[in-house]
């Protein structure tokens, strides 16, 4: 092995030991790692020019050379053995040549591991359709998308195709048979990919990027089909999603991608990460959007300013949830600050006005074990807020039943006052007093079933309070941990 190849394993290496996400080389500046959202030195000193084009030489295979030559920035997957896989970005800045390696372990964890809403599980259980995981570069999309294809692969016996650039998470046969396809490698390049993917007899296909309008228009057609089809897009927010998908279409195709869209689209999960609380790594803030009939004719009449109000609404049903729905939860469970909340939404003021109506459920989660649910799912803020609910009501039909039972006895007892100075009464007086010892002992009976049910009732929410109510996770592994 050369001598250039050697520091740059090493520096890689170092990377993966001191837990950092990338790693930035560029010439006459010390190497630079990100750490939990954070660029520091790695403690080297700066790289010379001819230092840095021999590490690119030592990986870079003859057909990227050439790319490199023509484009003057390639991407493709490095290895070091034993240590991690890093999707390698090398680029020309100043008329010089600079690389970015981000980690992508060998063994990545599950969508539970990572503390992600259980509703992504149910879009791997889909047999048709589009979904597509969203959000800014190193959100966590590539990550996700990878477990999720992982879990179909040991759930279902099906053939994944997926066509990626370059290839990141390698995903092993199980269940299913797993085809990755490597643009520059494998195929040419993702339209060509596309093209003869269905010849292929996938059930399963994932696009590593929609880049264009003819990726987009394959990737709906293939959806249309009847496969299930997995995708990613640099947008934000499902809203702008759909208009990024729109965009690439001249005003009057936009009915019919529209079409396409209510029909086929089953999911848009919006990702972005936020540092936690403990400043133990970040944490993911996930939006979800699912199809249902609202939904489908709100995107068929590209009625788009109101996708959010119904993503609100729907958190119990479809489980669906907002970003700033996402934030609330983190900021209640105690992983995030309220800073963090704030910065990370595109609308504080409603985030404030979320938080108000769900200040009850605040009080409650700060109280018990460490949980193991994700504490980025709204909807379980909300099954807390009507357990809570229902034991209040309980609460108080306890309370007025005894009240009833009180006055009845009291009246009881003044009957048998007045009925004890009648010495012609005293049958009457007897009757009274075993009546009395019965309803005093049928009082107590209810009573004792009515404290029991609050008991139980008590437990189960302790129960769930303390599974939904957590300050800090440190079980959790992955890429969101770093």
């Amino acid at each position: 092995m050369s001598e250039p190849r050697e520091l740059l394993d090493r520096l890689l290496a170092a990377l993966v030991e001191r837990q950092a996400s990338d790693l930035h080389l560029k010439p006459m500046r010390p190497p630079i790692m990100r750490v939990n959202g954070k660029l520091t030195e790695l403690g080297e000193g700066p790289l010379s020019i001819e230092m840095m084009d021999d590490m690119v030489d030592a990986i870079l295979p003859e057909h990227l050379r050439e790319r490199m030559g023509r484009e003057m920035a390639v991407d493709f997957g490095y290895g070091v053995k034993g240590v991690s896989r890093f999707r390698a970005s090398v680029y020309c800045q100043r008329g010089t040549r600079a690389a970015v390696f981000r980690r992508v372990p060998f063994d990545f964890p599950s969508l539970e591991e990572w503390g992600l809403p259980d509703v992504l599980n149910d879009l791997c259980n889909l047999t048709q359709g589009l979904v597509l995981i969203t959000g800014p570069t190193g959100s966590g999309k590539s990550s996700t998308l990878a477990a999720m294809m992982k879990r179909i692969a040991t759930t279902r016996q099906d053939h994944i195709v997926t066509i990626e650039d370059p290839i990141e998470f390698l995903i092993s046969d199980d269940m299913s048979s797993i085809s990755q396809r490597e643009i520059g490698i494998d195929t040419p390049d993702f339209a060509i990919a596309l093209r003869s993917i269905l010849r292929q007899d996938p059930d399963v296909i994932m696009v590593g990027e929609m880049r264009d309008e003819e990726t987009i228009k394959t990737v709906l057609a293939a959806a249309e089909t009847g496969h299930l089809v997995f995708s990613t897009l640099h947008t934000n927010s499902a809203h702008q999603t759909i208009d990024r998908i729109l965009s690439g279409f001249s005003g009057s195709s936009h009915r019919q991608v529209c079409q396409q869209l209510s029909s086929g689209l089953e999911a848009v999960v919006s990702m972005q990460l936020v540092p936690r609380a403990d400043g133990d790594g970040m944490v993911a803030a996930v939006e979800i959007l699912r199809r249902s009939p609202q939904i489908a004719k709100l995107i068929l009449n590209s009625e788009f300013g109101s996708l959010y109000e119904e993503i609100e609404s729907s958190v119990s049903y479809y489980s669906m949830q907002s970003m700033n729905q996402s934030l609330a939860s983190l900021l209640i469970h105690g992983t995030i600050t309220l800073e963090t909340a704030r910065a990370s939404s595109s609308d504080a003021g409603a985030l404030d006005l979320l938080l108000c109506k769900v200040v009850g459920a605040s009080d409650r989660s700060h109280h018990g074990d460490e949980m193991s649910e994700p504490t980025a799912d709204f909807s379980k803020i909300l099954k807390l807020q009507e357990i809570g609910r229902q034991y209040e009501e309980l609460q108080a039909r306890h309370t007025d039943e005894i009240t009833m039972r009180d006055r009845e006895i009291e009246q009881l007892r003044a009957e048998l006052t007045r009925l004890s100075d009648r010495s012609t009464e005293q049958g009457r007086i007897s009757e009274l007093e075993q009546e009395n010892s019965r309803l005093q002992g049928q009082m107590q009976t209810v009573r004792d079933e009515l404290d029991g049910q609050i008991e139980r009732l008590n437990t189960r929410v302790r129960d769930l309070t303390s599974k939904a109510a957590q300050t800090t996770d440190t079980g959790r592994k992955g890429l969101f941990r770093r």
